[in-house]
């Protein structure tokens, strides 16, 4: 009982690790769709 005790709440942590730094409002889904736009207009203003 008490392993799956910890087991439950070592899923817990993990997957509020996940939210906080994957999918937070600053997580690096935001920061890798920020990037690809800056990258996406760069390239937009290049001149040919």
């Amino acid at each position: 009982m008490k392993q799956i005790l910890v087991t439950v709440m070592l899923l817990i942590v993990v997957a509020s690790i996940y939210m906080t730094t994957v999918s937070g409002e600053q997580g690096a889904v935001k920061s890798v769709r920020d990037g690809g736009q800056k990258v996406s207009r760069s390239i937009e203003a290049i001149n040919p």
